[in-house]
């Protein structure tokens, strides 16, 4: 019987590799910002004194903090600048606190209408809230492209009903906007650049992502389900409308870390996770793979949670449009600082358009490899494209995958319905 943890074994190389670090971080953004103590003092105390049902409101100006902020166990509470370009928060050399401004335990609370840059963590933090909506926000490190800036743009974390729209984000050297273990989750119209990742749902149960723009980052979207979270078993997110081009940055991910695995040149990654529709997306000039589907192994990461499943299931990725003729002959190469990039030109002779990585959970799976009809992996109505299955399943080991890897995308001709997301409809979503 062939044995997948020996695949897995030989496996955990494909995805293993070096960060890439900026030589030389930029001093950041400080022209026309001061420090005030006395202003910081009075932004903290409207936080602490707001009240339920109440606006803070950020004035016009940018201003240096020191210190980060917060705001806890409020109800209905708005916090609001005069603009993005207008009210400018900056967290640059920041000596207290990990986060520029943290959120807890608060219902129906609404961030809109300003800039937070350069904190010594996530920019925007929220966790533990009922009712979270960010709007006309945005989140970026003047530092430019460097490991050593903070993970996340915005970062609503352990949070139900929440909203994140019309929000800028870029330099994040984790995920720009990223949900995590969150329940009923829209993200919509955001613009995601020069990030590792753009646009993160991880371990989310219900979730729409639409109409967003996730460009020049290392990966586009990433819809992941972790290992050793709160929030366990994430699953049925619909991710449609969305434009993921050029997403061949470096990936600039802290050394260790899950999207420190990111080839750069990725469209979408869905890994690990359950009930996945992906339809009528545009996944443009993305060097490496458009869109993958891969196991938790594939990180090349111990796994000891037994109540886990590192494998996907039941994901239908169909009507999408893939085009890469924007690239020229030598940006077609898969990123071959990579080991996956070295795989798909040894296997596949180049980027390809949808990579399955043909893993399975063996308790599920028949002699042939085949899922339970509601359980597959379907790909339909893509158009002319560019198709790789590794076979994983059959493997014994990395010496192995050539030998089973195949271009047959017909054994993939299938649908799922009943992913319903959060419910959003995509005719007539906003």
């Amino acid at each position: 019987m062939r044995n997948s943890l020996l695949w897995m074994m030989g496996i955990l190389t494909l995805f293993v590799f070096q960060s890439c670090n900026s030589n030389g971080k930029k001093e950041g953004d400080t022209q026309g910002f001061t420090y005030d103590e006395k202003i910081e003092k009075e932004f903290q105390e409207k936080l602490i004194l707001v009240e339920d049902g109440g606006t803070v409101e950020f004035p016009a100006g940018k201003f240096l903090f020191k210190k980060a902020l917060s705001m806890e166990g409020k109800k209905d509470v708005t916090i609001k600048g005069a603009g993005t370009k207008e009210t400018i928060l900056s967290f640059l050399g920041q000596t207290e606190g990990a986060e520029g401004i943290n959120i807890t335990n608060c219902q129906n609370v609404k961030v809109e209408g300003f800039t937070i840059q350069d904190s010594k963590g996530d920019n925007l933090k929220l966790k533990n809230c009922d009712g979270v909506t960010i709007r006309n926000m945005n989140s970026t490190w003047t530092t430019g492209a460097d490991t050593s800036n903070g993970n996340y743009g915005y970062y609503p974390v352990e949070c139900k009903n929440v909203l994140l729209e019309y929000c800028e984000v870029s330099y994040c050297a984790d995920a720009g906007v990223y949900v995590g273990q969150s329940t009923n989750v829209i993200v919509r119209h955001c613009y995601a650049h020069h990030n590792v990742a753009g646009i993160e749902i991880e371990n989310c149960i219900n979730s729409d992502v639409y109409k967003n723009k996730a460009e020049n980052n290392s990966g586009g979207i990433l819809v992941f389900d972790l290992p050793k979270l709160f929030q366990a078993n994430g699953r049925n997110a619909k991710v449609w409308d969305n434009d993921c081009k050029n997403n061949n940055f470096k990936n600039f991910g802290k050394p260790g870390s899950i999207v420190a695995m990111i080839p750069p040149g990725s469209g979408m990654i869905i890994m690990a996770t359950d009930s996945v529709d992906i339809f009528n997306n545009r996944i443009t000039n993305n060097k490496t793979v458009g869109v993958a589907t891969v196991c938790y192994q594939m990180t090349g990461k111990q796994l000891n949670d037994t109540a886990y499943g590192p494998y996907c299931t039941a994901i239908y990725i169909h009507d999408n449009k893939f085009d890469r003729s924007g690239l020229s002959l030598t940006e077609r190469v898969p990123d071959l600082t990579t080991d996956l990039g070295k795989l798909l030109t040894a296997t596949f002779k180049g980027g390809v358009d949808i990579l399955i990585d043909g893993s399975s959970d063996p308790k599920l799976r028949d002699k042939n490899g085949q899922l339970p009809e509601d359980k597959r992996i379907c790909v339909r109505n893509n158009g002319n494209i560019e198709f790789g299955n590794l076979n994983a399943w059959k493997a014994k080991g990395i010496k192995d995958i050539m030998n089973y890897k195949d271009n047959d995308i017909s054994k993939f001709d299938c649908s799922i319905a009943a992913i319903n997301g959060n419910n959003t409809n995509p005719a007539t979503a906003k």
